[in-house]
C-alpha cells in the first residue's frame, strides 16, 4: 500500500523541537515492560459465558506477539501492508496489534456490527491483505459472512478465524514451528501505523491514518492530564475497534506498562463484578455506559473502591449522570471531546470534574490548540459560538487516497465540522455539528450512506435521515421519506430493505416518518433544520 500522509511533513520540525514528538513506537514500551515488569499482568481477558478470564503476563503477551509477528510474514505480510482485523474486545486484538507494529503493518482494525456493504468498501479501499473475523460472536457467523465475501476482495490473500480448529485458525498462527526470525523493518515513528475508517458525509467512510508519533503525543498528555501511572488497572468495555479502545484502553497500557482488563460484551452489573475482582482504577467510554453502571448501583450493586475516574466523550455527559455517578459509585466522571482524526483534543480534569464536566467538554490538552471561527474565519470571543477548528500534535496524518477532504488550511488548523463555544478559562462546549452526522450511544451513525440506499428503495421519491433526542443514547436515528404516487413504504419495509443491502444493523433507523412532501426552500434545496425540529418532539422512544 502506498500511503499518502501529507498532512507530516509541515509539523515534523516543530513537533520534534517542542518534545511533543518523541520518535518512539510500542515497541519500545514493550522491551521496556520485558526488562522492569515481566510478570505482571497485561492483560485480563473476560469473555461472554466463560467464568474465568485470560491471563497474559508482559512476558506471554509478547511470546505470543513474536509468534504472531513471525506467521504474519510467513503469510507474506511486510511493510506497510495492511492487516484488517474485525474482532471484539479478546486478547487476540491486542496480539495483533503489537503484531502489526513489530513488523512495520498497519492495523485496520474494524467495528464488529460491520457487515457485508461496509466491509466490502473498507478491505477494497485499504487494499488489506489479511483479514482476521472470529468464526462466530454474539449469535453471528463472520466467518460464513467473510468467506461469502472472499470473491469481491481481490487484494485478500488470507482470511484467519479465531476460535476456528483449521489450518487457517488464529491458535494456528500461534503454533508454528520454525519459522525464522524476523529480519525485516519494524515500524518507525512516522510510518502509518493505523487506519481506521470514520462515518462522514460523503455517503462512504473516510479512512484515517495515525502514526506512533500522532497517536502517542495525544496518549502522553492524555494520562498527564487524567492523572494515569503504571499502577492502572484499565476496564476495556468500550469496543477496541473505536479510536477510544484502540487508543486509551489497547494502547496506553502498554505505554505506561499497566494492565488492561477486556470485556467483550457489555452489561453493567457484569463489568462491575470485574472491576472489584481485579481492583480496576480507570475507564474511558460514552455516557451510556457509566448511566448504565449508576442504574446496576441503584438495583444493588456496589462500588469498586479502587475506581476513581472514567472519562466520557462522544457526546455532552448530562450533569445528573455526573452527581448519581459520584454519589452511587464514587467515580468522578470527566468530558471530554476528540475523533478519531485527532484523538482526544480536549479533557476535563479529574479536579475539576465535579464543576466542569456538565457544562463543558474540557480544555485542550498540551500539544493541541483549538478556535472559534466565524463565517469570514474570525475568531470569536469567549462565550460565541461558531465552527471549531484544531491542530497540533495529534492531528493525523491525513485520509487514506483522499488528501482534498483532509480539511486544513495553510496554517494546519483542521476543520472538525462541529459548533462550539469557548468559555473564559478555555473550556470548550459543543453545541452542534455543520456536519450530517448523527452520535448514537457514542457511534457515528452514517447519515448519508442510510440515505443512499434508502433511496434505492422503488417506493421512495425522497429520504432525509436525522437525529431525535433520547434520554440513554443521546440521540436515535429517524428517516423521513417521500413516496411516488401509489406506493406504500411501512417500517417492516424499510427495515428488510436496509437489511437486504446489508447495512449494519445497528445503523437502521429507529423511526419511520412518512411525509406528502420534504420541506424546501424555493430553489427546491431540502430544509433539513426543519426535519430535526420535528424529530426533536418524538422524545424518547423505545427500540421497535
Amino acid at each position: 500500500m502506498n500511503f499518502d500522509p501529507v498532512l507530516l511533513a509541515p509539523r515534523m520540525g516543530s513537533m520534534r523541537t517542542s518534545g511533543f514528538w518523541r520518535d518512539e513506537t510500542i515497541n519500545q514500551h514493550l522491551k521496556r515492560a520485558l526488562q522492569e515488569c515481566p510478570d505482571k499482568n497485561a492483560v485480563l481477558a473476560y469473555r461472554d459465558g466463560v467464568a474465568a478470564p485470560v491471563r497474559l503476563s508482559y512476558r506471554e503477551l509478547e511470546r505470543r506477539t513474536e509468534l504472531a509477528a513471525r506467521s504474519l510474514t510467513a503469510l507474506g505480510v511486510g511493510h506497510g501492508d495492511v492487516v484488517s482485523y474485525q474482532l471484539p474486545n479478546w486478547w487476540e486484538f491486542m496480539v495483533l496489534m503489537l503484531a502489526c507494529a513489530r513488523i512495520g503493518a498497519v492495523s485496520n482494525p474494524v467495528m464488529p456490527i460491520f457487515r457485508q456493504h461496509e466491509l466490502r468498501f473498507m478491505l477494497n479501499f485499504g487494499e488489506s491483505k489479511i483479514f482476521v473475523v472470529p468464526k462466530t460472536y454474539r449469535n453471528f457467523d463472520y466467518e460464513e459472512m467473510a468467506r461469502g465475501m472472499l470473491p469481491d476482495l481481490p487484494h485478500l490473500k488470507h482470511l484467519v478465524i479465531v476460535d476456528s480448529k483449521g489450518a487457517d485458525s488464529f491458535d494456528a498462527l500461534l503454533q508454528q514451528e520454525g519459522l525464522p526470525p524476523l529480519a525485516g523493518p519494524s515500524l518507525a515513528p512516522d510510518d502509518v501505523c493505523l487506519l481506521m475508517y470514520t462515518s462522514g458525509t460523503t455517503g462512504e467512510p473516510k479512512g484515517v491514518m495515525h502514526t506512533s508519533n500522532t497517536i502517542f503525543s495525544n496518549l502522553f498528555a492524555y494520562a498527564e492530564r487524567m492523572e494515569l501511572s503504571s499502577n492502572e488497572v484499565i476496564l476495556a468495555s468500550s469496543p477496541l475497534a473505536h479510536l477510544t479502545g484502540y487508543g486509551y484502553l489497547a494502547t496506553l497500557p502498554v505505554l505506561l506498562n499497566a494492565t488492561t482488563v477486556l470485556q467483550d460484551v457489555w452489561e453493567a452489573k457484569r463489568a462491575l463484578h470485574i472491576a472489584r475482582s481485579e481492583q480496576v482504577s480507570f475507564s474511558m467510554a460514552s455516557a451510556i455506559f457509566v448511566n448504565d453502571l449508576c442504574m446496576a448501583a441503584e438495583n444493588g450493586e456496589a462500588p469498586v473502591p479502587t475506581w476513581r475516574n472514567f472519562n466520557c466523550a462522544g457526546a455532552p455527559i448530562p450533569p445528573v449522570v455526573i452527581e448519581r455517578a459520584y454519589k452511587l459509585l464514587g467515580l468522578r466522571v470527566c468530558s471530554a471531546w476528540g475523533m478519531t482524526e485527532n484523538g482526544a483534543v480536549t479533557v476535563t480534569e479529574p479536579a475539576r470534574a465535579a464543576e466542569k464536566s456538565g457544562c463543558s467538554d474540557g480544555r485542550p490538552l498540551p500539544g493541541m490548540e483549538v478556535k472559534v471561527v466565524d463565517v469570514a474565519g474570525h475568531s470569536l470571543p469567549a462565550g460565541e459560538v461558531g465552527d471549531l477548528y484544531v491542530r497540533g500534535a495529534s492531528l493525523f496524518a491525513g485520509y487514506l487516497k483522499r488528501p482534498q477532504l483532509n480539511a486544513t488550511d495553510e496554517q494546519g488548523w483542521f476543520n472538525t465540522g462541529d459548533r462550539a463555544f469557548i468559555d473564559a478559562e478555555g473550556y470548550i462546549r459543543i453545541s452542534g455539528r455543520t456536519k450530517d452526522v448523527v452520535i448514537r450511544g457514542g457511534e457515528n451513525i452514517p447519515v448519508a450512506e442510510i440515505e443512499n440506499l434508502l433511496y434505492k428503495h422503488p417506493a421512495i421519491s425522497a429520504v432525509a435521515v436525522v437525529g431525535f433526542p433520547d434520554r440513554r443514547y443521546g440521540e436515535r436515528v429517524c428517516a423521513f421519506v417521500a413516496l411516488k404516487p401509489g406506493c406504500r413504504f411501512s417500517f417492516e419495509d424499510m427495515t428488510a430493505h436496509l437489511a437486504a443491502q446489508q447495512l449494519t444493523k445497528q445503523y437502521f433507523p429507529e423511526r419511520l416518518e412518512v411525509l406528502q412532501q420534504m420541506p424546501q426552500t424555493a430553489s427546491g434545496k431540502l430544509q433539513k433544520f426543519k426535519l430535526r425540529e420535528m424529530a426533536r418532539a418524538f422524545g424518547d422512544t423505545q427500540d421497535r
